[in-house]
């Protein structure tokens, strides 16, 4: 399941561990359609942020990886600063949790929880079928 959950990573960029999956469903049932997205800032803003879908304003600067299915009705989309996806354009980007407080406007800030990006190197194989 490409954008999926890790085991179904190697054909996208992003995935989602299942712990993130399941606090995606619960966020996702109180607050309707979600998204991500990861800026090059400090302090929170270099953490994936997640925002109601369409709450978080996307331009021209951001770079959008690919789409999880955390089971949810609908995909989460998942965006990047392209300022940011200069430095990791060669990684693959899981989206965890983690315990301790998330950033102060990103949904999960509430839960006990926070996200955070786990990445590796793309393999080569990898690399040359991606956008």
């Amino acid at each position: 399941m490409p954008g999926g959950t890790e085991e179904g990573a190697a054909r996208s960029r992003v995935a989602v561990s299942s712990e993130a999956a399941a606090l995606l469903r619960t966020l996702r049932a109180e607050h309707g359609p979600l998204m991500f997205h990861q800026s090059g800032g400090c302090c929170d803003g270099s953490s994936p942020m997640c925002y109601p879908a369409g709450e978080f304003r996307i331009g021209t600067a951001d770079v959008h990886l690919g789409d999880l299915d955390p089971g949810t009705p609908e995909p989460v989309s998942v965006w990047m600063s392209r300022s940011q996806y200069e430095y990791w354009s060669h990684t693959h980007l899981t989206i965890d949790v983690v315990p301790g407080r998330g950033g102060g406007f990103s949904l999960e800030a509430p839960t006990g929880q926070r996200f955070i990006i786990r990445s590796r190197l793309l393999t080569d194989t990898e690399a040359a079928t991606l956008p």
